[in-house]
């Protein structure tokens, strides 16, 4: 099928921080450890080797924890094996990580993960002698409620409705059989409609949690091509992460090192980087039963705030060894966990994502953790052959439909209008006029170049204004073809945004059927570094 790629920054949907990142930049260096370039990847396997806490007894300790979790899932031979292989010290991770969004959320979830399958196997034929494990981390501890009760379908948002509070990974699925009735009346009928109204009840409707039904829904996607999923909220996994509880409950290490380096990434000259998180204090959160509440350090003592528990210095350290699975990592610290406790050598994510990574190597240096290399997740736009023919017949490109509203509509009808509504050589020959009563204003009295330059604003701007008219005119007299092509661009760019950030999975599965994950398995390019346009 037909494939085209464009520049991440052509796109104009992505921060300068990312592109300049992806354009490898020098001023960015210090804030990564490797660029994700295949032969890259051999030192980076080095590293990650010499790391002290992947001992053979936290290896098995990761298999064993992962092997409970699925115990009660029905899976593929090959995502046991890629857990069997977790005990083995030549096995390395690609991780991605994402919230626990019903039903998948945005579409780009499945780019996310295809991204992650994907370079496991290109790592596998270039460094044989070891083996690659894709993981996908739920962000089970998570307690944005908000972010993750809804999706979009149809135009539609279906939403769960429910009190909120706590790490959403334990919250119950009871009241999703209302959503699914809503969901389902919009489905249709059809072999493709039966599985998803099949995969959203067997997934939300059969499982207790929110986390055992994600795990069976991305199970249930991936696990054919030996997707490893992971719930890291576990007593035995945090307990490989006390050293660096204890560090960031006595010596605030975190909250240091990241002020220092978003002072740095903020002072780089000629940029407007913007910071995406900011480090507190302390940056974790103390776990009960339906509460997630940060942990504070005022007048001698340690509080969960918006709660009675306090803890003075002895009694907060006896509480991290006795219960190691009650202190959550925020947005700071989550990533330094998932770098403890899994062989990793690469994270996946987003442009947000990537741009809070970037915050944390200095953190992890000082914490003596290897940084991973960060890759930025493959981004799809998929069209029908339906679409494409139409866009075919309107001669427009991949790129032009990039464009915000407005300069796509006035893009476009300069180009199929039988006049020319372009002024652009009216005004450059009326500035080269200018420049000559500039000299003769400089030679006769310079106090007239002010009344020069007004005259000159005043006519650019009646051309501009009559330019404007005249492109409003014939946008009226285009309106059929104008109609045609913005209906398109919203099709693809729905709420004028990228269609993989708005659209659920399910409205391409019921037009592409089981054929859409293997298709993007067959096309996405995780080192490729480009936005791909995929014709299905």
């Amino acid at each position: 099928m037909p494939t085209d790629c464009i520049p991440f920054r052509d796109t104009h949907y992505f921060s300068s921080l990312i592109c300049d990142y992806l354009d490898e930049k020098p001023e960015l260096k210090p804030f990564y450890n490797r660029f994700p370039k295949l032969e890259n990847f051999k030192a980076q396997i080095e590293e990650k080797s010499t790391f002290k806490g992947l001992s053979k007894t936290h290896r098995h300790v990761l298999a064993s924890v992962l092997e409970q979790q699925y115990a009660t899932v029905k899976t593929s031979e090959a995502t046991l094996l890629n857990i069997s292989l977790l005990k083995e010290s030549n096995t390395f991770t690609i991780t991605t990580g994402h919230q626990l969004n019903l039903f998948t959320g945005p579409l780009y979830f499945l780019y996310k993960i295809v991204s992650t399958i994907n370079l496991t196997k290109e790592l596998k034929i270039a460094y044989p002698n070891q083996h690659f494990v894709p993981i996908y981390w739920m962000a089970t501890e998570d307690h944005d409620f908000d972010e993750i009760n809804y999706f979009n379908f149809k135009g539609k948002k279906i939403q769960w409705n429910r009190e909120d509070g706590g790490a959403v990974g334990e919250f119950s699925t009871e009241g999703l059989d209302s959503v699914f009735e809503l969901y389902t009346k919009d489905l249709g009928i059809g072999k493709a409609a039966d599985e998803l109204r099949a995969l959203f009840s067997e997934a939300y409707l059969k499982h207790d949690n929110l986390a055992d039904a994600t795990r069976y829904l991305a199970n249930a996607l991936f696990s054919d091509l030996g997707l490893v999923i992971i719930d890291a909220n576990q007593t035995d996994l945090k307990r490989a992460f006390i050293p660096y509880i204890e560090q960031d409950i006595l010596s605030q290490t975190s909250s240091q090192e990241v002020s220092k380096t978003n002072s740095l990434l903020s002072g780089i000259p000629d940029t407007d980087y913007n910071i995406q998180v900011n480090p507190r204090e302390i940056n974790l959160f103390y776990l009960s039963k339906n509460s997630r509440e940060r942990i504070v350090f005022e007048d001698d003592i340690y509080k969960v705030i918006n709660t009675k528990i306090v803890f003075t210095k002895d009694e907060i350290l006896k509480e991290i060894h006795e219960f190691p699975e009650r202190f959550s990592p925020n947005v700071i610290m989550r990533p330094l966990y998932q770098e403890v406790i899994l062989p990793n050598l690469c994270y996946i994510g987003g442009g947000g994502e990537l741009a809070y990574w970037l915050q944390l190597k200095d953190y992890f240096e000082a914490v003596q953790v290897p940084f991973p290399m960060l890759l930025l997740r493959n981004s799809v736009l998929i069209k029908t052959n339906q679409q494409a023919k139409k866009l075919d017949k309107l001669n427009i490109s991949n790129r032009d439909l990039f464009y915000k509203r407005d300069t796509f509509i006035n893009k476009r009808v300069r180009s199929i209008s039988n006049i020319d509504i372009d002024f652009t050589s009216q005004k450059a020959l009326l500035k080269q006029q200018f420049e000559a009563m500039y000299t003769l204003a400089a030679q006769t009295d310079a106090s007239f170049i002010g009344a020069v330059k007004a005259q000159e604003r005043k006519q650019i701007k009646g051309l501009e204004h009559l330019e404007k008219r005249l492109l409003k005119a014939q946008k009226k007299k285009l309106s059929d073809q104008v109609s045609r092509m913005t209906d398109l661009q919203n099709q693809l760019f729905p709420n004028q945004s990228l269609q993989e950030r708005g659209v659920n999975f399910s409205e391409l599965y019921l037009e592409f059927g089981d054929q859409l994950i293997p298709q993007l398995v067959l096309n996405l390019q995780p080192l490729k570094q480009e936005f791909l346009i995929l014709n299905l």
